[in-house]
């Protein structure tokens, strides 16, 4: 399905967009072209020396950013699949800055779609977050708003036979900017912050993250959200995990956090299946079968009620697994 295709990763140069590169270039080696889209011209510095051109020759480096929908359209020429993973993330900058947050997350979004349609391109799957289910701050309004563009981009393609899909997941572990690397810089202080005691975060592997990403690229019909079946960590279990002796002082929750993430709603749950490894919410309105589908992927509706809750999830992780974790996967 990858021979001779080109591949597209806006805000390739991110913790996942690493992850996914090297995974295609080990898995795909046959492709023809992967093109990181990015703005940050140092990061883009630093992972050519990391993917070089001379040792992969598939790779393609494009300065651009999902605000210009112009520069878009032109990386996009020849492509045949899309992996949107460009975003603000950051929950308290985002509050601060709502007008640059709103730019990317929706603006960048609509471009990424109107720049598809415009181009060829076969397959594009838009990466979410748990903060886009019943959002409470910006961040996770715009994402959840940048759900919507694309999931409703399947509705206004016409005889285009593009599909759009959605995987939405939690916290992933080591990224840029998460909690784990946060807490390695901050244990020589001999203090590590908590937001709160009771704070909970659904917890997912980089790899996890790769794998929902290609099983998304690889099998959507359009449409779908994709939600991976992931285990929950207590915050004052993950601190323990990376240093039982440090003390841990209680700071408060910053803006627009949750003390639990959601990925399901109650009200998602009349449009959402059960696919075995993740969960998928169908749209409202959708090109091909319902029954169909539902054939293909042995998919089982869930009980009307089911919601998916970081707070009351079934599995969790330990400080010893959260320890295996960091050592096998950070260390």
């Amino acid at each position: 399905m990858t021979e001779n295709k080109s591949i597209l990763i806006t805000g390739g140069t991110g913790s996942l967009g690493k992850a996914l590169t090297a995974h295609i270039l080990a898995k795909f080696p046959k492709i023809n072209r992967l093109v990181i889209y990015s703005r940050d011209e140092q990061k883009q510095f630093e992972m050519a020396q990391e993917f070089s051109v001379s040792e992969f020759p598939q790779m393609r480096y494009f300065i651009g950013d999902v605000r210009d929908k112009e520069r878009l359209t032109r990386a996009m020429k020849g492509i045949n699949y899309v992996i949107h993973a460009a975003a603000m993330k950051h929950v308290p900058i985002a509050e601060y800055n709502p007008d640059e947050c709103i730019k990317t997350n929706v603006g960048g979004a609509q471009n990424v779609v109107q720049a598809c349609l415009d181009s060829g391109v076969e397959r594009v799957v838009a990466l979410s977050t748990d903060k886009a289910c019943a959002p409470i701050n910006l961040y996770g309004a715009t994402k959840l708003t940048s759900d919507k563009l694309f999931i409703a981009a399947n509705n206004i393609k016409g005889n285009n036979p593009i599909s759009f899909s959605v995987v939405r997941y939690g916290n992933v572990m080591g990224s840029n900017g998460s909690v784990i690397p946060f807490f390695f810089k901050k244990r020589k202080s001999g203090t590590l912050p908590i937001t709160d005691p009771k704070m909970t975060r659904f917890n997912i592997s980089l790899q996890g993250g790769v794998d929902m990403v290609m099983h998304a690229l690889f099998t959507a019909w359009g449409g779908e959200l994709f939600v991976p079946k992931i285990p929950s960590y207590r915050i004052t279990d993950v601190a323990t995990a990376v240093d039982p002796n440090c003390k841990q002082v209680v700071v408060g929750i910053r803006p627009g956090e949750k003390i639990h993430e959601e990925m399901i709603t109650y009200s998602d749950s009349f449009y959402t299946y059960d696919l075995g490894k993740y969960y998928v919410i169908l749209p409202p309105t959708h090109s091909w079968k319902l029954n169909d589908f539902i054939k293909e992927f042995n998919a089982v509706l869930i009980p009307q009620g089911f919601s998916y809750n970081s707070g009351d999830n079934s599995e969790w992780e330990t400080v010893e697994s959260m320890r295996t974790l960091i050592k096998n996967n950070l260390i």
